[in-house]
């Protein structure tokens, strides 16, 4: 983000002017890019070609010619390709339902016909399939834009790719425990809409599913296998479409091209200030890890930005902004948008209903007036929060309570004096905010060069940068869900950032040897960090409570002292050298927010010392169960039930873990009662995961089919609940005889088996 020119958009320029092969050698080079690092991950080619066929011509082509057809004017190529792209995974996701809900999800990769026919056949609508973009992308920031997906894409490697095996190959494969559950979920939507829980069939999913939605739609249309889907494509196709989208969403608002490229540096280069004991993150889990970890995550930025782009046009857009506006079609967008993040992630609309709160607020107090169109965007989104709340969640809170400061206070120590324990209180806060907000300090920097009085945009931004750690500090959870609120307000954030950023290098007007030297220095500034984090990296016991914020503050302090020393002498140094004179800002702010460097090569390297990337839950996902599971996948029905012996990760003390989903996940049906910790009715219970099953009667009816089997109580197994096939787990406990004279046994292994009820 150094090294790059700055100011308003350029000029109209003919885009014939340049090179075909100059203007699209980024974008091809960043999928070659791509592509050659999931081959090195052992993704089949063929399973590349076809996902890139579909997002071509089933996401890409419909959703760019509906895009086109609402906004009013074009502006660039690939803004019409990112939000075209964001567009058709909202009109995929209906289609899906539509396809799903008449029982024919085979017929999904049809859908695209139901846009494409209509702009191919319609006079006006036609044009929009040739479109002369009067604005040509500057080739450093395709460059630069390129490299920080490819950049994202070989973290994703270390972190992901590398340690999970699309399928087990050994029986001591370890694997993040949600994985499973998020592969269940997808598997269920491949016929279910809306989807139930997979592990306990029939009980009613109210959770945000609709990215699992999209990870099933893939599979249906491309004809590629689920698991390769969520374990190779989809992570880095929603990383870098968010990448992308940030860029042009930058772009749009603040009318500067590299503030967009900026903010997506913030996003997807620059990590949390780390410096944390152990590679863990504090303050929940690293947002670097949340793309893989939480794939949902990923898939509401990718409509969240969007969003943004179009509410920013509504409340008001920045002066001076020559990107075209998007005219009356922004309210559909809108509409669309809102409509998709329901049930994306729970914590998106939240967010962006405090940041419209906020612009109307202080819009009234400033101007004296109420922003119509503040409010009516204010009304779409409450309409949407509450739809979410009511049907899609259906009032189930998932554990999220009111509880101030719960995720600062672990790390607060108790019954100390009232002075020490303020005092702990403020260097907690301070580690909050060093870890999670540093690289939104560019806004500070705005905010200050507009002398405090932000534009509404600006204000409509700061308001969801705000509201998303404010959120964070107010309620709590105990999986530390809460966090996701303020990966929500990043995507605000970086935005605000990038554009105080770029208007600081304006005002340095920096000549292109002072750029290059720029960029030269914080390369040098981030590899020394990185490398000093990565010596320093050691697990030490998080004891006392405050231990684990320690190593971020001393760092904050080590840096903070040549900081200081720099201010100290710049008076100096601009005499010897007058070229200094009023870029300090620009050299601290650009320091402030590259001290987040390391956190992607850190949380790839923790491969090192976790297994599977990181020094999260992680379960045993043994080669011979996936094949058991996968060979029910290949000779059962879609709607078939399946019932196991294995409930339970492991047994604490006589307590079951119930957070087993390797069956529901690899063999994409629903089970009877498998693991049903993450039932939302489970979830934020006082005993976690060890709650007992809230139905005696099935779960004993379950187990009994595998320890006491009887032909009635079979019989009564499959014509009360469906069931359809027995997968025993050996190791977790052998099937009694007698089940091998009232059921068929169809497949074995060294540890499972799989029986057909007659």
């Amino acid at each position: 983000m150094t090294a790059l020119a700055t100011g308003a958009a350029p000029a109209a320029v003919d885009p014939r002017r340049r090179p075909a092969a100059l203007r699209f050698a980024p974008a091809v080079a960043g999928y070659a890019a791509v592509v050659a690092v999931l081959l090195t991950a052992g993704t089949p080619a063929g399973a590349i070609a076809r996902w890139t066929a579909y997002a071509a011509l089933a996401v890409l082509l419909p959703g760019t010619l509906v895009f086109r057809a609402l906004r009013r004017r074009p502006h660039t190529l690939v803004e019409d390709l990112a939000m075209g792209a964001a567009v058709g995974l909202v009109l995929e996701l209906v289609a899906w339902a539509g396809f799903t809900a008449v029982g024919l999800p085979g017929w999904l990769r049809l859908w695209p016909l139901a846009v494409v026919v209509p702009f191919a056949a319609v006079p006006r609508l036609r044009r929009h399939w040739r479109v002369r973009h009067p604005t040509v992308v500057p080739a450093g920031w395709a460059w630069s834009l390129a490299g920080v997906v490819v950049g994202f894409t070989l973290y994703l490697y270390g972190s992901f790719l590398a340690v999970n095996p699309v399928l087990p190959t050994d029986e001591g494969q370890a694997q993040y425990i949600d994985l499973a559950f998020q592969l269940s979920i997808a598997g269920a939507a491949t016929h279910q809409v809306p989807p139930e829980v997979p592990q306990v069939a029939g009980e009613p999913l109210h959770y945000h599913w609709f990215g699992f939605a999209h990870l099933a739609a893939t599979s249906l249309v491309s004809g590629v296998d689920l698991p390769t889907v969520l374990f190779r494509l989809a992570v880095p196709a929603l990383c870098a479409l968010a990448a992308v989208l940030v860029a042009v969403v930058g772009w749009r608002i603040t009318g500067r091209p590299y503030a967009g490229v900026v903010a997506a540096a913030l996003l997807f280069t620059v990590g949390e200030f780390g410096f944390e004991n152990g590679w863990r993150q504090l303050f929940g889990s690293q947002a670097t890890f949340i793309v893989w970890g939480s794939p949902s995550m990923t898939y509401s930025w990718v409509l969240l930005l969007p969003l943004l782009a179009v509410l920013g046009e509504i409340v008001g857009r920045a002066r001076g902004v020559t990107v075209p506006a998007l005219g009356r079609g922004a309210w559909a967008l809108a509409v669309l948008f809102l409509a998709a993040s329901t049930g994306a992630k729970a914590s998106t609309l939240p967010v962006a209903l405090a940041a419209l709160g906020l612009t109307a607020a202080v819009t009234l107090v400033v101007r004296r007036r109420l922003p119509r169109g503040v409010l009516v965007a204010a009304g779409l989104a409450l309409a949407a929060q509450f739809f979410a709340t009511a049907v899609l969640f259906a009032f189930e809170s998932h554990g999220v309570v009111l509880d101030p400061f719960s995720g600062l206070r672990p790390y607060v120590p108790a019954g100390r004096p009232a002075g020490v324990t303020a005092l702990c209180w403020a260097l907690v806060v301070l580690a909050f905010l060093l870890n999670l907000q540093l690289r939104v300090a560019g806004a500070l920097a705005l905010l200050r060069l507009r002398r405090w009085r932000p534009e509404p945009v600006q204000v409509f931004l700061l308001g969801g940068a705000l509201a998303g750690p404010a959120i964070y500090l107010l309620v709590g959870h105990p999986g530390s869900s809460n966090q996701y609120f303020t990966r929500t307000g990043f995507a605000f954030g970086v935005l605000l950032s990038a554009w105080g950023w770029v208007e600081v290098a304006d005002r340095a007007a920096l000549s292109a040897r002072g750029r290059w030297l720029l960029g030269a220095g914080v390369a040098g500034f981030a590899v020394l960090l990185t490398a000093v984090q990565l010596d320093s990296a050691v697990s030490t016991p998080a004891v006392p409570a405050y231990a684990p914020v320690l190593p971020l503050l001393r760092w904050a302090a080590v840096l903070a002292v040549p900081a200081v020393l720099a201010a100290l002498c710049w008076p100096a140094l601009v005499g010897r050298w007058p070229g200094l004179a009023g870029r300090g800002g620009l050299v601290l702010l650009t320091a402030l927010l590259t001290a987040g460097a390391p956190g992607l090569v850190m949380d790839a390297a923790a491969t090192r010392v976790y297994p599977n990337g990181g020094a999260y839950p992680v379960v045993a996902m043994p080669a011979s169960r996936v094949e058991a599971a996968r060979w029910v996948r290949a000779h059962s029905a879609p709607d078939d039930v399946l019932a196991t012996n294995v409930h339970c990760r492991e047994v604490v003390d006589g307590w079951c873990d119930a957070r087993s989903f390797w069956l529901s996940g690899y063999a994409e049906r629903s089970v009877l009662v498998e693991g049903w910790a993450f039932a939302p009715r489970m979830v934020g219970r006082p005993d976690g995961p060890y709650a007992p099953f809230w139905d005696a009667d099935r779960q004993r009816a379950n187990d009994t089919a595998f320890t006491a089997p009887t032909a009635a109580g079979l019989a009564a197994l499959r014509d009360r609940y469906g069931v359809r096939w027995l997968v025993v787990d050996r190791k977790a406990g052998a099937e009694a005889p007698a089940l091998r004279t009232l059921a068929d046994l169809r497949f074995e292994n060294s540890r499972t088996a799989v029986y057909r009820l007659r």
